[in-house]
């Protein structure tokens, strides 16, 4: 039971915080899932999230929905997700009611863009995160050539980051892992 309330807390907290979307709640995620609750590690995470970016659908409803299901089965994963929704279920139906009323005030806009640099600071430490991982997995130098040639393919050429995920995926599916050679002596044989 302490395990369900534990999910629901986890996930409410980020649905209720997760200000500026899903991307925005990822490190809130990631600081609830890792450093406080030790359900999975980095590696872990970053895996899922990675998984979780070549599927259909909001972010942080998918990683409620697998970790709550990986921490504790079919009841955890509709917890955690019914956790993540519920805050913004509750704020839409107060925001969209009062809305029309203090959307003109200067206190509001002024809030609005004051929370801009916050998500912008906390997506660019996941950033950093992801390309420290990639550095040490690929090696920085295909790391940095990689971060260019997909910096002009998004940002230059306008290429939907969908189809170079979905590239991205054909490729390591068709590369075969190359057989790992064994760099010791070879065993000799007992007979």
């Amino acid at each position: 039971m302490k395990t369900h309330w534990n999910l629901f807390i986890a996930f409410f907290r980020v649905g209720i915080l997760g200000y500026g979307g899903g991307p925005a709640s990822i490190p809130l995620i990631q600081k609830e899932v890792i450093e406080k609750y030790k359900w999975m590690d980095n590696e872990e995470f970053g895996d899922l999230l990675a998984l979780g970016n070549t599927l259909p659908g909001p972010i942080a409803t998918k990683l409620a929905g697998y970790i709550g299901y990986r921490v504790s089965g079919v009841w955890g994963m509709l917890n955690a997700v019914v956790a993540t929704i519920v805050p913004t279920i509750i704020l839409m139906i107060i925001l969209l009611g009062s809305l029309s009323s203090i959307k003109g005030y200067d206190w509001v806009q002024g809030m609005t863009a004051a929370v801009i640099p916050v998500v912008g600071m906390m997506l660019a430490v996941l950033t950093w995160q992801f390309i420290a991982k990639s550095g040490s997995g690929l090696g920085w130098v295909k790391t940095a050539i990689m971060v260019v040639i997909l910096f002009v393919l998004i940002q230059v050429v306008g290429l939907h980051p969908g189809i170079i995920i979905a590239c991205l995926l054909a490729i390591a599916l068709l590369i075969k892992d190359k057989p790992k050679q064994n760099s010791g002596a070879k065993e000799r044989d007992p007979s």
